[in-house]
Parts: structure tokens; C-alpha cells; sequence
């Protein structure tokens, strides 16, 4: 699974924990986070004993945003190639097979927001905090911010938040559907874990087909998207877990399935 420096990754009963770790800089982003990011998700897309995860950070943030001490000194040729590398990373934890999600455990801003939202579903606790404050650097925001939260939340409201640069608390997240769900935060990792508990029960590659369904299906226009899911449908129908599922349906009994 390999060493890390700046992230914190165990598995337990099914679930991969992947905390960044970072908290003397409030678990902003830099290359090296970026970099081990990308490896513990390439592990965690080919291991087969880790069925969901779930990704947070230490201590009072998620991740406070990118380094932006490391920032201020690179060339706009050396920001742009940080700003792939970010890019390639959220598309990994997008578009992995399993589903990731995010515990919101505090400040979500700029990157950190950016990490949230390329996340399959967001849990957030009540003292967490979400923003897009990139115009307040001369920037905007790098790590596909302006694609994924207009495809959240509205094309409107995603330039109001990003031009804005307005802080919201959980609660306004929840309501504009940036979030799923918020809990007080003695109680975010326990929903956290009793979703992904829920998720490992599920048929593992009707799961699969259900996101890869939803995240292909979002950028095309409707005849193409439920062509899409038709040939995403019939993936989970050739598999044994349907066959599984439909004949303890049948009798009335939990399903066993084995992911084939």
C-alpha cells in the first residue's frame, strides 16, 4: 500500500480510510498530498478487499484549500502543470469503481471544495465550511470547480459562489445541493461508515454500473444517456450478483453476492 507522508490510509471490514493529514497546514493541498493521493486511489481501484471509501481530513480542516505559500512561487508554465496534476487526481477519486465519500469534517475551500465534489457523495458535518475563494488570489478555481459545482448546483449559483468568493456554512450546502446530507460532528464518521456499511451490501457491480452509468450518462444529452444505461443495465444483468439478487428476492432471504 506504501508509505505516506501527508495522508493517513487503513481498511477495515471493507471500507478504505483515506484521512489527509496535515494539519500544521490546515491539510492544504500541495504536489506531494496530490501526488499520494494519486497512488492511494490507484491502490484502492485495483484492491479487491476495499469495497467503498471514505475520505476526510485531520483535525479542524477537510482541506483548507491548496498551498498557496507553494503557489506564490511557481511560474504560470509550473501552476499549470500543478493544476493538471490536481485535475488528473480528482478524475481518479471521480471515476474509480468504487464509491468514495467525502466526511466533511471542517473547512472545504478552494481545493478542498474541489476534493469534495469529485467525490461520489458528500457527508458534512454541521461546523463544516464550503467556498470557491480563488478570486480573492487573482485565480480561479484549477482543480475543475467551475465544471463540477455548475453540474452540482446550477450554471447561476455555481458563478455567484465562485465570483463571490462566499464562505457557506453546512447547512446553505445542504439546501443548494452541494451536500447530501450534514450531522453534528460527533456523528459524521458513523454516518459515514453506516452509508459506505450500506453501499458494501449492495450488489458490487450493480454499484459499479450505477456510477459509471451516472458519471458517463451527465455529459450527454438524454437519447445518449439512456442508451448509455442500457448497455450499463446489461453489464449488471450478465453478472451472477443479478442472479443472486433476483432469486433471494424470490425467497425471501439477504442476498450472497460475490462481485461476478
Amino acid at each position: 500500500m506504501g508509505d505516506y507522508k501527508t495522508i493517513l490510509f487503513e481498511v477495515k471490514d471493507g471500507i478504505g480510510y483515506v484521512t489527509i493529514n496535515r494539519p500544521e497546514a490546515m491539510n492544504a493541498l500541495n504536489g506531494e498530498v496530490l501526488d499520494e493521493l494519486a497512488g492511494v486511489f490507484g491502490y484502492i481501484d485495483k484492491a479487491d478487499e476495499v469495497r467503498a471509501v471514505i475520505l476526510t481530513g485531520t483535525g479542524r480542516a477537510f482541506v483548507a484549500g491548496a498551498d498557496i505559500a507553494h503557489m506564490r512561487t511557481l511560474t504560470a508554465f509550473e501552476g499549470r502543470a500543478l493544476i493538471i496534476k490536481g485535475q488528473k487526481v480528482m478524475s481518479l477519486i471521480e471515476n474509480i469503481d468504487k464509491p468514495v465519500i467525502a466526511a466533511v469534517n471542517g473547512f472545504a475551500l478552494g481545493g478542498g471544495c474541489e476534493l469534495a465534489m469529485a467525490c461520489d457523495i458528500r457527508l458534512a458535518s454541521e461546523k463544516a465550511l464550503f467556498g470557491q475563494p480563488e478570486v480573492n488570489l487573482g485565480i480561479i478555481p484549477g482543480f475543475g470547480g467551475t465544471q463540477r459545482l455548475s453540474r452540482l448546483v446550477g450554471k447561476g449559483m455555481a458563478k455567484y459562489l465562485i465570483m463571490s468568493a462566499e464562505t457557506l456554512k453546512a447547512a446553505e450546502a445542504l439546501r443548494i445541493g452541494l451536500v447530501e446530507k450534514v450531522f453534528p460532528p460527533e456523528e459524521l464518521m458513523a454516518e459515514a461508515e453506516k452509508l459506505a456499511k450500506t453501499i458494501i451490501s449492495k450488489a458490487p457491480i450493480a454499484i459499479k454500473m450505477a456510477k459509471l452509468a451516472i458519471n458517463k450518462g451527465i455529459g450527454l444529452d438524454l437519447e445518449l444517456g439512456v442508451a448509455f444505461e442500457a448497455e450499463a443495465f446489461a453489464g449488471s444483468f450478465a453478472s451472477e450478483d443479478r442472479i443472486e439478487g433476483m432469486q433471494a428476492f424470490l425467497d425471501k432471504r439477504p442476498a450472497n453476492f460475490t462481485n461476478k
